[in-house]
């Protein structure tokens, strides 16, 4: 069985590589703070399954500690100047897109075809993560179809990604803190307490407005979060199996795939998304952090009354 825990594997295969040409940064001048934290974020994927969890966190109060001290800097990546990378633009046009588009494509290839590829008694892919260990082999492959357009190596690669990690920084590690808070939340009654609040406000005969809490909980929940899957298990324990999937009787799988992307509106209206919000603004050099947050909140909102739209539809039928 091809399982998730390879997928993870390879990325802290990458992290642990990339912090090698950290501590050699000598450019860097937080070089061995900004290495260790890279290394440890990445022996964190690595070891999840092994490592007991009492030492786990201990992992993952360093790395807090190591971001939170301004132990985690930028260095220097050996980029090719202007006219080099034109001069490769140029020369590779729109071939540079093939990668890009072969990573969802072969996904959705993966989950619709591997997922029923059986070796023996084993499926050959991880059925609890189907999804996600074929993104891994997509990217995998549309890696090394990479390779072969732009006549690159492996080596390149890891300095690429250990560049474009070092830029996001800090953050990178928000979307796993963010959700293990949410569980933490709900584990704590969080969402108990809101399927009492949604009990004394949320007419029981109307699906709409437990559908329009729902979204618009989502939302909102996720811009204090930074994140919809941290909003997600509180809302949905709160609203959504109480009134949405056990009253009115909704598709699970339905409810909490239009509910995530509800709880995405929400990521686009709140600089606690900062890795994606607040980190492009500062790669971009725009002059206010929060000019990313003001070109997308139209956006947002229409499609969050799409989805609740969507979701009621959906209920409906």
């Amino acid at each position: 069985m091809i399982r998730v825990q390879y997928v993870y594997d390879l990325v802290g295969l990458i992290l642990v590589l990339s912090s090698v040409y950290t501590f050699r940064d000598r450019t860097n001048p937080r070089r061995i703070t900004t290495g260790l934290f890279y290394a440890l974020y990445g022996l964190a994927f690595i070891l999840a399954d092994v490592l007991p969890s009492f030492v786990l966190g201990l992992v993952v109060i360093a790395i807090v500690v190591l971001a939170g001290f301004g132990g985690v800097r930028t260095g220097s990546y050996g980029e090719a100047d202007a006219a080099d990378r034109e001069a490769s633009r140029a020369r590779l046009g729109n071939r540079l897109f093939i990668p890009a588009v072969l990573i969802p494509l072969l996904t959705v290839a993966g989950v619709e075809g591997l997922s029923r590829i059986h070796v023996g008694a084993l499926p050959l892919l991880d059925p609890a993560n189907v999804t996600l260990v074929a993104l891994g082999i997509a990217a995998v492959i549309a890696l090394i179809v990479a390779w072969i357009i732009a006549r690159s190596s492996p080596v390149t690669s890891l300095r690429e990604a250990r560049r474009l990690i070092e830029a996001i920084g800090w953050a990178a590690v928000l979307p796993q803190m963010l959700a293990v808070l949410g569980t933490l939340f709900a584990s704590a009654g969080v969402g108990a307490v809101v399927a009492r609040l949604a009990n004394h406000v949320i007419p029981h005969h109307s699906l709409f407005w437990a559908v329009f809490a729902y979204c618009v909980g989502m939302a909102l929940f996720t811009m204090v979060m930074g994140n919809a899957f941290a909003a997600f298990p509180v809302m949905t324990a709160g609203i959504a199996i109480p009134l949405i999937i056990g009253h009115f009787g909704v598709d699970a799988d339905r409810v909490a795939a239009i509910g995530m992307f509800a709880g995405y509106c929400g990521t686009l209206l709140t600089p606690m998304a900062a890795n994606f919000n607040i980190v492009p603004a500062a790669l971009l050099g725009l002059r206010s952090q929060y000019a990313v947050i003001r070109a997308q909140w139209p956006t947002a909102l229409i499609i969050l009354a799409v989805n609740i739209l969507l979701m009621y539809a959906v209920a409906k039928w």
